[in-house]
């Protein structure tokens, strides 16, 4: 899989550029959102694989959205047999509200970082062992995880910035 230097002008630059240093010798890829879409900004990343599955598509890809639950994907996961994983979940971050960054699964869980870290502990650790894969997680900053229904200004921009990155980053 061929990555570009194409940069997005609104993108946070650091996270673009560590994602594509990342991806440098990626031969097949799964993109794991996870989100619930009845706690608001906690949807973001269901939000995100959904909109890139309208706009990306390869047989070197895989998009997921795991809701709540990725544990249920380890099957299909193991079968691909990807070189790199990528999950996508809203984050406590300590950043302002829908900015992101690149969290190796190492500090998922001794920080508390994500609001599903017990399933991401497992999910991470299990998926690590019979792929041999690179993990890493997009973690997002929500500003509202009460219980409602579609994201917050914030977070939609932040869904479609992430959207954009990860489409010119994947097609090339």
């Amino acid at each position: 899989m061929a990555h570009g230097n194409k940069k997005l002008t609104d993108a946070n630059k650091d996270t673009e550029q560590k994602l594509l240093d990342w991806l440098k010798d990626c031969s097949k890829i799964v993109i794991a959102g996870i989100g619930n879409e009845l706690r608001q900004d906690d949807f973001i990343g269901s939000q995100i694989v959904r909109n890139l599955k309208k706009v990306v598509s390869s047989d070197k890809i895989l998009i997921l959205d795991c809701e709540t639950v990725p544990e249920n994907y380890l099957g299909v996961i193991e079968r691909f047999k990807p070189s790199h994983i990528l999950v996508i979940d809203a984050a406590q971050t300590g950043l302002e509200p829908g900015k992101y960054t690149l969290v190796g699964f190492e500090k998922v869980r001794g920080e508390g970082i994500s609001t599903h870290d017990l399933s991401l502990e497992i999910f991470a650790k299990y998926i690590k062992k019979v792929t041999n894969a690179k993990l890493i997680l997009l973690a997002i900053q929500p500003k509202s995880v009460e219980f409602e229904t579609g994201l917050t200004e914030e977070l939609a921009k932040t869904a479609k910035e992430i959207t954009d990155l990860l489409s010119k980053v994947l097609i090339q």
